[in-house]
């Protein structure tokens, strides 16, 4: 079975027949193809194209190749995305419903995450609810890293009222079996979205706002690849990361964004 094939159709809500006619084939065919058969070169780049999803991902042996794995590229990258902007909302909203074991955000103020979602503290309730861990580590509004990332990116302290802003929107979560919030004071090189085997990576691009960076969907294939070291780096940046409690925060003064 491919599973991946089946999963990413799933996610872009294509169906086997929409896939099939796009390719010229039988329906038969597709089906084929989700038990487990290798398109031809021309189909297996057509598919791809369609999902926006990279060819080696689908099939990481189109052929028999000789040589050593390439690290997690190609068996693990499902898609690139220009800029966050550009992920369809219905890639977030799927990764977030489907989570069973783990839903983990690193973000400075995340402020689309909730913007974009106005359910998603119930969302993630909701999830913990079913056992999975969730936490969410947002940038120390009061922290260095947080004012020289704004002076980077030329906005001064209005990212650290961005942070307390979207802070305000996880304050039903506090308190809730499974579910942590933290504040973090680390140089943020790349922000993470990570729900179960999938992660959203956002690399940052200095004095450039996160939403304007580009965005690769990796799913983790083994232990030795991208999608672990990225998990590791979560791991150290939560552990060195404080608690939010709002009591001792300042009030979000200046707005919402």
């Amino acid at each position: 079975m491919n599973d991946r094939l089946r999963t990413v159709l799933g996610q872009r809500g294509v169906s086997p027949e929409s896939l099939a006619e796009v390719c010229e084939v039988d329906p038969k065919t597709v089906s084929r193809w989700l038990g487990g058969r290798t398109p031809h070169a021309r189909h297996r780049f057509r598919v791809a194209r369609h999902l926006r999803v990279e060819e080696t991902f689908l099939w990481p042996e189109p052929s028999k190749r000789s040589g050593p794995p390439r690290d997690g590229l190609g068996t693990e990258l499902v898609s690139t995305y220009q800029n966050r902007a550009s992920v369809p909302r219905d890639v977030w909203l799927t990764l977030l419903r489907e989570a069973r074991n783990e839903i983990s955000v690193l973000v400075f103020s995340g402020t689309f995450f909730a913007q974009s979602n106005p359910h998603v503290a119930k969302m993630l309730s909701e999830r913990a609810a079913e056992g999975v861990r969730v936490r969410l580590c947002f940038g120390d509004p009061d922290g260095q890293a947080v004012a020289l990332r704004g002076r980077e990116e030329g906005i001064g302290d209005t990212l650290a009222a961005k942070i307390r802003a979207s802070l305000t929107y996880y304050r039903p979560l506090l308190g809730e079996t499974g579910c942590a919030v933290r504040l973090h004071d680390t140089t943020l090189y790349t922000s993470m979205f990570r729900y179960d085997d999938d992660l959203l990576v956002n690399p940052h691009i200095w004095g450039q706002p996160a939403s304007a960076n580009p965005l690769l969907h990796l799913k983790r294939a083994d232990g030795t690849g991208w999608f672990d070291n990225y998990a590791q780096s979560f791991d150290a940046v939560w552990a060195a990361a404080r608690p939010w409690v709002p009591d001792q925060e300042r009030t979000a003064d200046h707005g919402q964004d």
